[in-house]
């Protein structure tokens, strides 16, 4: 990842290879003739009516020794009466890309004197550097080939004053520490399934509990079995490598307070087992233990934040492979509460390990619950690689996420779970069956979690369309996202105590 500092130093006296300027539309051309005076070549540009202010707009200029940097790359953040995080973000990647094009390494940042728009300067520091610093995402670890990836690999906010310095230092630690969560839940999400496989992704977890601060346990198949956790067994039946149950525990406050806990869906690849999928972009499924990277990464994040809250993941992790061993249409498995379901599909693998982890989580008598997971394809077809589905049986807790959802622009979307759909996963034999066809595919896989739920607030984000993009976008590369990093972080960055009335029934 670039390095992330803030120095104390003016930003016209940084020796860097450009800076970057951030201007709208309503500050045409009043703030830039006040830096003309300092910088002549941006007169001529102005006159030209090169600069207009545009959403992610860009005209760089030399500074012929004005300033120290030799470059100043003007950006265009758009109406102030449009402006928001998201805006600054992509002006920040668009910024970060152009500047990468041109091989340039060392960016440097003024903080903006005052609010622009309704955006505090606190807010704008940190979208400067989350657009900025994902944009930079490269996964080349096994590119051989020696190359020159052009990608920045520096960002300096400028702070002129050792009280800005104090004002911005949490700022600027608060978002490299968030981007190299987000950065890690990449890496993990992209690498390959020769890499990241359950006992692999066990030992990563460790690595980075070590490092953070938040302890790992790692259950193997003898404890499993001894836990009765059917879905998780059943899935890894067709499996040549045994499956875990990843148990992570950060506790920045007192142990008597209830934790939160995250639970991360980790089928470390998935072939649909015997009811396979087509060959056609199978190899996307090594993200499909993107719900368990995302767990990890957040975990890193909060505990590096030392946040003042209680969280625990739980990350259940197998491949789905077909065998002469594997699961079959028609088997019965038992769950960690007892229950039953009969499997109508093995490619609908995620929600019986989910239905352990979640059957696990009442042992803590939680606060609240939140799984994450590429469950369904049916929310791919819902809500596109947009927005990630949202359920949940807490009022409070659903509007929180969604709060975070709109500041991070990790957005959700909340969908129905109604009794009626409940109707399609009914079975003749068994309590439920994994799957109910096509028709409401993303609500009744949520609708077979919830049997599973304990006596605790619970949500489900089901991110099949937000973890794994199809193209590159301004700050999200292609492949796995990091999707949820940031968003879990936000929620429980201003944790509170739930509203017992808030709880539905």
């Amino acid at each position: 990842m670039p390095a992330v500092e803030l120095r104390r130093k003016d930003w016209q006296k940084i020796e860097a290879d450009a800076v970057v300027y951030f201007v709208t539309q309503e500050q045409l051309p009043g703030k830039l003739q006040e830096l003309a005076e300092i910088i002549p070549s941006l007169r001529a540009a102005l006159d030209a009516g090169d600069i207009t202010g545009k959403e992610k707009t860009s005209t760089l200029l030399y500074t012929a020794q004005a300033i120290r940097a030799p470059r100043i790359l003007i950006v265009g953040l758009g109406s102030e009466n449009t402006l928001t995080l998201e805006t600054i973000r992509r002006a920040a990647a668009a910024a970060a890309k152009r500047a990468a094009s041109l091989r340039l390494r060392h960016l440097a940042f003024p903080i903006p004197p005052a609010p622009v728009g309704s955006i505090t300067p606190e807010d704008f520091v940190l979208s400067v550097l989350e657009g900025g610093v994902l944009s930079q995402y490269r996964f080349a670890k096994y590119i051989t080939r020696e190359q020159d990836n052009g990608l920045v690999e520096r960002f300096t906010i400028c702070a002129s004053t050792p009280t800005e310095q104090r004002r911005f230092h949490p700022v600027v630690e608060y978002a490299r520490i968030v981007c190299e969560g987000v950065f890690l839940t990449r890496d993990l999400a992209n690498a390959p399934p020769n890499e990241i496989y359950p006992e692999a992704l066990a030992d990563r977890a460790r690595q980075i509990g070590t490092q953070a601060g938040f302890s790992v346990r790692v259950l193997n198949k003898a404890q499993i079995e001894r836990l009765g956790m059917g879905g998780l067994l059943g899935v890894n039946r067709g499996s040549a490598r045994p499956p875990v149950f990843l148990i992570m525990e950060y506790w920045g406050t007192r142990r008597t307070i209830p934790p939160i806990v995250l639970v991360g869906k980790g089928i470390t690849f998935d072939t649909g087992g015997i009811s396979l999928k087509p060959a056609a972009n199978m190899s996307e499924m090594k993200a499909d233990m993107h719900g368990a990277a995302s767990v990890i990464g957040t975990l890193s994040v909060v505990a590096r934040l030392k946040l003042p809250v209680n969280v625990v993941g739980l990350a259940p992790a197998t491949d789905n492979m077909p065998s002469g061993s594997a699961m079959v249409p028609g088997d019965i498995l038992r769950f960690l509460n007892g229950k039953t379901a009969e499997i109508e599909n093995t490619d609908a693998e995620g929600r019986l390990i989910l239905a352990d982890a979640l059957a696990y989580a009442e042992r803590y008598q939680p606060q609240a619950v939140i799984d994450l997971a590429t469950l369904t394809g049916a929310c791919v077809v819902a809500l596109g690689h947009v927005t990630t589905g949202l359920f949940g049986n807490h009022r409070e807790l659903l509007k929180r996420i969604k709060q975070a959802g709109e500041r991070t622009y990790e957005r959700v979307w909340e969908l129905p779970l109604y009794e009626e759909y409940g109707e399609l996963i009914k079975s003749d034999v068994a309590d439920i069956k994994n799957s109910g066809g096509r028709p409401a595919g993303a609500i009744t896989a949520a609708l077979f979690l919830k049997h599973f739920v304990g006596n605790y607030p619970w949500a489900h984000l089901d991110i099949a369309g937000t973890a794994i993009a199809p193209k590159e976008t301004d700050y999200m590369p292609k492949g796995g996202t990091g999707v949820g990093v940031r968003l879990l972080t936000e929620v429980l960055r201003t944790w509170e105590p739930l509203s017992p009335e808030a709880e539905e029934k």
